[in-house]
């Protein structure tokens, strides 16, 4: 089906309001909701699948009708606490279309972090008691199933899935979002964040292509990869930093993205409180969540300066061109010498079609690092 088909199918069926976090199962349709947010049309860009959940919440109590929460199944586990003690029908009884993308699907070849969620998915919605049904591939599937939910939600007020499969949606390439053009893109960002180090830091990446770029940067430099690349849990690299850089007197870099960090931003606070001074936290600021298409993050209304310096943070620079940046991590690294610090960085979207993937798998990986960290 192809995306107006599928918005065609929601609005019949009255269900116009969308909430969520992006997955590349079904970027085409992430794409048409931000190419066509507006009258009929609401998306709103969630930091994380909790809020998610909460908005539509309360969409059903504003207006009695029944809002669409997007998601990957990895955030679906995110959200269980939310749809067991908000909108389950045993405490507020609130309906909810939840459309989830199945990766790491069994018989289909996924990255790791994806197998055991793909595995339990099914297992977890009903234990949940969620019924669910499959997006089909044709049209007139869809209205049957359309029809199925809406009389579930006329019976039922409780949330139901819609589990999307890949290469269910046709693509779609949206015209109407105004690019943010930078001199960087990432990886030449993390290329000159690299030069810069001694050799003896402690690198945790964040999940998505700033990890992929940072092993393959590795590689080219004839090194071996030593660092912690966050393949999953969205949001958490500087959690994992902040555990790590209280246990070690390395100085430990955060590299992190803008989507991750705002799915996750009360961790600032945490790592403010605590203030160890070897944590350097470099935030790569892209507006968007570029691994699963591309759509756009609420980083441009977001003052991170503040943010971070409210939260105990002891400095925060800020680079958008190669020379800015060079500047800015000898500022950080060597005239202050000290953190908390914060490092934003502002780069263009994109990246090589040739990036690849680790070829070390999570656990060489982590012994790796681990064996690097101890010496």
């Amino acid at each position: 089906m192809n995306c107006n088909e599928i918005w065609n199918g929601f609005k019949k069926h009255n269900f116009s309001f969308f909430t969520g976090v992006p997955d590349s199962t079904f970027k085409a349709w992430m794409t048409y909701l931000d190419e066509n947010n507006g009258n009929e049309l609401k998306n709103i860009i969630a930091c994380n699948e909790c809020e998610a959940v909460a908005i539509a919440s309360g969409y059903h109590l504003a207006t009695k009708n029944v809002g669409v929460v997007y998601m990957q199944n990895s955030g679906f586990g995110k959200t269980v606490n939310p749809i067991t003690s908000l909108a389950d029908f045993e405490v507020y009884s609130i309906p909810i279309l939840l459309m989830i993308g199945w990766r790491g699907e069994p018989g289909k070849k996924d990255e790791p972090q994806h197998k055991k969620m793909g595995r339990v998915m099914i297992p977890i919605l009903e234990a949940l008691e969620i019924p669910y049904s499959y997006l089909p591939e044709t049209l007139s599937e869809f209205e049957q199933v359309l029809q199925k939910i809406s009389i579930f939600f006329k019976d039922n007020k409780k949330p139901y899935a819609l589990i999307v499969k890949k290469n269910i949606i046709e693509p779609f390439t949206s015209t109407k979002r105004k690019e943010i053009t930078y001199e960087m893109t990432r990886e030449e960002a993390l290329k000159t964040i690299i030069e810069s180090f001694t050799g003896d830091e402690v690198i945790v990446s964040t999940t998505g292509k700033t990890s992929r770029e940072i092993f393959e940067l590795r590689i080219a430099r004839g090194e071996n990869p030593r660092d912690f690349y966050t393949v999953g849990s969205m949001g958490c690299t500087s959690s994992i930093a902040l555990g790590i850089a209280l246990n070690s007197k390395k100085k430990t870099v955060v590299l992190d993205g803008d989507g991750a960090l705002i799915m996750q931003l009360g961790a600032l606070t945490t790592i403010g409180h605590y203030h160890p001074e070897n944590f350097f936290h470099i935030l790569i600021d892209n507006n968007a969540h570029e691994s699963t298409g591309g759509q756009p993050t609420v980083s441009d209304t977001i003052n991170f300066k503040e943010i971070c310096l409210g939260s105990g943070y002891t400095s925060v620079y800020q680079a958008n061109n190669k020379e800015e940046l060079k500047i800015a991590l000898n500022k950080m690294f060597k005239e202050d010498g000290k953190g908390p610090s914060m490092l934003i960085i502002k780069v263009k979207k994109g990246s090589r079609d040739d990036l690849g993937r680790p070829t070390t798998t999570p656990i060489q990986n982590k012994d790796y690092f681990m064996k690097f960290l101890q010496d």
